[in-house]
C-alpha cells in the first residue's frame, strides 16, 4: 500500500481554527446551536472543535452530542461482518435548535443520510448543517454537500482517505492510501 500525506498536524490545526471561526461567524454565541459528532469517526473532530471553541474563542454555552447511526445505515444488514454500534450521547433537546453535524470525511453521503434519519428521534431541529474535515467531492451517491469543509480532495475510487488523530495514532495526519496492484 502506498501512502501520501494530504495534511500534516500543523495544517490540520490551522484548518480546525478556520472551521471554528466559520462556525462563530454563522452561530455567534451558540445559544441556539448544538454540535453533533457522527459516531464513530466524527467524534474526534467534534470534540476537538468544541475544545477549540471553548478554550481559544471563549464560547461558554456550547452543547456537544454524539450520534450513533449504526442502525439507520442502509447497508446495516448487507455487510459480511456485523457493524458494531456505539452509544449516542445527546443529553439536551434539539427541538428548534440549529444542528451542526460533524464528520471526518464526506464520501458517498450515506452516513449523513443515516444521521438525518437518526436525529429525528431526538426532536425536530430548526436547521441542520454539515461540517466535514475532508470532502471527497467526486464520490457522492446522494445529493449531499457540506456547509463547512476543511479540505476538498479529488480522490479516485481506489484511493482511501485515512484520518489519523493523535488520540488513536500518536499524531494528527491525513493520508491518501492506495492499494498496490499485484501483477
Amino acid at each position: 500500500m502506498s501512502r501520501k500525506t494530504l495534511l500534516t498536524s500543523k495544517e490540520i490545526e490551522i484548518i480546525l481554527h478556520r472551521l471554528a471561526c466559520q462556525l462563530i461567524e454563522n452561530h455567534n454565541d451558540f445559544s441556539n446551536t448544538v454540535l453533533i459528532g457522527l459516531q464513530p469517526r466524527g467524534t474526534f473532530l467534534a470534540k476537538r472543535l468544541a475544545e477549540l471553541l471553548k478554550n481559544d474563542y471563549s464560547i461558554t454555552d456550547l452543547q456537544l452530542g454524539l450520534l450513533d447511526i449504526t442502525f439507520y445505515r442502509d447497508d446495516f444488514r448487507r455487510r459480511d461482518e456485523p457493524l458494531e454500534a456505539t452509544s449516542t450521547q445527546i443529553d439536551f433537546l434539539i427541538e428548534g435548535k440549529n444542528v451542526v453535524f460533524i464528520d471526518d470525511v464526506l464520501y458517498s453521503g450515506r452516513s449523513v443520510r443515516s444521521a438525518l434519519t437518526a436525529i429525528q428521534s431526538y426532536g425536530r431541529p430548526e436547521s441542520i448543517e454539515l461540517l466535514v474535515l475532508i470532502d471527497r467531492r467526486f464520490s457522492r451517491h446522494l445529493p449531499i454537500q457540506p456547509n463547512y469543509r476543511g479540505r476538498q480532495v479529488d480522490a479516485i475510487n481506489e484511493e482511501k482517505v485515512a484520518v489519523h488523530w493523535k488520540e488513536t495514532h500518536e499524531k494528527d495526519a491525513i493520508y491518501i492510501e492506495t492499494k498496490q496492484k499485484l501483477d
